[in-house]
């Protein structure tokens, strides 16, 4: 069975992006990541019920990893599918 990821932009600045994360619309985390000190923090989880937080932030972080270590610009949406 698929599983999917959603990932909205909320803010970025010179040292940090958030992003909301998430199975759908409905219910969303929030993740920040600290763009100098290469740094994640979870400020909410998403708490479905169905997958571990773990998961959705491992998720959520290695996509923004990937944007930042491929040196591209921080989109407004992106999204991962498992």
């Amino acid at each position: 069975m698929a599983k999917y990821l959603l990932m909205k932009k909320v803010s970025e600045n010179e040292v940090t992006v958030v992003y909301q994360f998430g199975p759908n619309e409905d219910r969303m985390g929030v993740i920040e990541f600290n763009k100098n000190e290469q740094r994640f923090a979870v400020i909410k989880s998403v708490d479905d019920g169905i997958i571990s937080n773990g998961t959705y932030e491992k998720w959520a972080a290695g996509k923004i990893a990937r944007v930042k270590r491929e040196d591209r610009p921080f989109p407004a949406v992106m999204s991962v599918e498992a």
